[in-house]
């Protein structure tokens, strides 16, 4: 498992921003801010990736690079994602890219559950799989996109990216995820409260990046 925040750097600026009551409400700022942690955690995350020497050709000379091997599925996990993934696709600009539209379901009191609604993917065999979610709070609805996933073949290795996870979720998903996966996220709050929310977080994600829903 990565934590950004394990190093100071400028991601701890932008997420301080997210986080601070006087600044989520320039919703334009909270969005730039997920893009930018994506575009952080895509480049973390492409270390891991495999690379081969290329030749290329400059106004003076040939040379040879280091060039990635590995051409990854974005999965973004909507609404709250969507920055976040485009921050992915910044870097990973000739990637294929997934749709998962995960909800708690708020009519059932008690234990959290997830429902998951639209969801597209191209196939998934034997390919590298970045899942970007930005709140990882019960872990729910990682697990369920990843069932989901999982019906578009087997792939290589999956990267879990979140800007803000909480202990209970990476608990959960160490418990209920068997196929290769490793976990990139921004900073790993203290605890969940009684409603299942991130403390101490920063609220509701897609709220304050595209306003409240009904």
């Amino acid at each position: 498992m990565f934590v950004l925040s394990d190093t100071p750097s400028l991601a701890n600026h932008f997420l301080s921003e997210m986080r601070d009551v006087l600044t989520q409400d320039d919703r334009m700022r909270f969005r730039k801010n997920l893009e930018r942690m994506g575009e952080i955690l895509a480049y973390e995350i492409s270390k891991s990736f495999e690379y081969s020497k290329k030749s290329i050709q400059t106004p003076l000379t040939s040379t040879s690079v280091f060039t990635a091997t590995d051409n990854p599925v974005i999965i973004s996990v909507m609404r709250a994602s969507l920055p976040f993934y485009n921050g992915f696709l910044n870097y990973f600009d000739k990637a294929e890219s997934g749709f998962i539209g995960a909800f708690r379901d708020e009519s059932t009191a008690g234990e959290v559950k997830v429902q998951l609604g639209y969801h597209a993917s191209p196939s998934l065999e034997g390919k590298i799989v970045i899942l970007a979610d930005p709140m990882l709070a019960t872990g729910k609805s990682i697990v369920e996109s990843i069932t989901t996933l999982l019906t578009h073949g087997k792939p290589k290795h999956i990267h879990i990216a979140s800007v803000i996870a909480a202990p209970e979720g990476i608990d959960y998903i160490k418990e209920n995820i068997s196929c290769s996966f490793s976990l990139w996220v921004g900073a790993i709050d203290e605890k969940l409260n009684h409603q299942s929310y991130i403390v101490p977080g920063l609220g509701d994600a897609g709220d304050l990046a595209f306003g409240p829903k009904l």
